[in-house]
């Protein structure tokens, strides 16, 4: 974005903040990382003599704001979810609809204080200790198990569609589909062996997507925000937890060689057990039966070795991408290297089922 750009999406976000507080105004933005399919910025709202850091979500100019792009879907699922005590996630400010495509949509959130990291795979300035780590996941474990024991209804959510267990399998074997055939060779077998084998589902439950530590700010161990909403639906609630369980072992790999401070923060994640009765017990906790926490602990094997499965998709498609640039991302170029690894861990997920 042009330097003219960001101030004229300054001077609009001024123009709508204006219309709940008449003395508003944003200053300065710059963008932010994270989000794939919405540009995101940091600005400050000043109002009242005060000043309030802020977040700003704006859906790519030109293109029709749907699906992952429709960022007032994020800042409405964002709005239900601030009034769900114990599970916390940054107040929408406020939004406006635009003129789509030339006139994207955007929303304003607050910027919520804390630090994101995730302690096997990222490469931090100042890693917290293997204590608070442990402490943060088994937070991540209790927040998701109070964000499902409501069910979408009870969320304001119920007219979502529901997505059928084998949603996340397919979408992931179509984006295989479009890979050069000597990347990650031997996809198709996993592939085989999960759609033999899909569980019945679960009640659904509202599914953030992308549910792990990375995506949640923490103040030490305190988590102070869940964020990212960009691909929420509603569906199978094993699919959120397998994936933050996928991560206590992940067999995908950015950084060949990680500073000593990240391995030993990465030592301090705690047992999947503990983690999955950290869950169950904020189930309970809100409500859910035995036999509710019964079902979700079934057949998570499954949808683990789906997370591999995923996770080697995703990656062999940025490669595939990357190779051909004169200067391929290092860190996908490390992650293609352990694909066969990857593709392993989905096997063994299945094998320990």
């Amino acid at each position: 974005m042009q330097d003219n750009e960001l101030e004229a999406l300054v001077q609009r976000a001024s123009a709508v903040a204006r219309s709940t507080w008449p003395d508003a105004r944003l200053e300065d933005a710059r963008r932010l990382e994270g989000g794939v399919s919405s540009l995101t910025f940091a600005s400050t709202l000043v109002r009242a003599g005060s000043e309030r850091p802020v977040v700003l979500k704006v859906a790519p100019a030109g293109l029709a704001p749907a699906r992952n792009r429709d960022v007032l879907r994020q800042a409405r699922v964002l709005r239900r979810l601030d009034e769900l005590p114990g599970f916390p996630v940054p107040e929408v400010l406020f939004e406006d609809g635009g003129r789509p495509p030339e006139v994207p949509p955007l929303f304003a959130m607050e910027l919520c204080g804390g630090d994101s990291y995730e302690p096997l795979l990222d490469v931090g300035a100042a890693p917290p200790t293997a204590e608070v780590v442990g402490e943060r996941m088994l937070a991540a474990a209790r927040a998701l198990g109070r964000l499902q024991s409501e069910t979408p209804t009870a969320l304001g959510l119920g007219k979502e569609p529901v997505a059928p267990v084998d949603e996340e399998l397919g979408r992931w074997h179509r984006l295989f589909a479009t890979v050069d055939a000597d990347i990650a060779p031997g996809h198709q077998e996993l592939h085989a062996r999960l759609s033999r084998r899909i569980p019945e589902g679960c009640a659904p439950r509202l599914l953030h997507g992308d549910y792990r530590l990375a995506n949640m700010l923490f103040d030490g161990p305190r988590l102070t925000a869940v964020i990212d909403w960009e691909i929420w639906s509603v569906g199978d609630p094993r699919t959120d937890l397998a994936w933050l369980l996928m991560h206590l072992a992940p067999a995908h790999v950015f950084h060949e060689d990680r500073p000593a401070a990240d391995v030993a923060a990465g030592e301090g994640m705690p047992p999947r057990a503990e983690v999955v009765a950290a869950y169950a017990a904020a189930r309970v906790e809100h409500g859910a039966g035995t036999a509710d926490v019964a079902a979700v602990e079934q057949d998570l094997a499954w949808f683990l070795a789906v997370c591999h499965y995923k996770v080697a998709s995703t990656i062999a498609v940025i490669h595939k991408r990357e190779r051909k640039r004169d200067d391929p991302d290092p860190k996908i170029v490390v992650a293609e290297r352990h694909l066969d690894a990857v593709l392993a861990a989905g096997h063994a997920a299945l094998d320990r089922s």
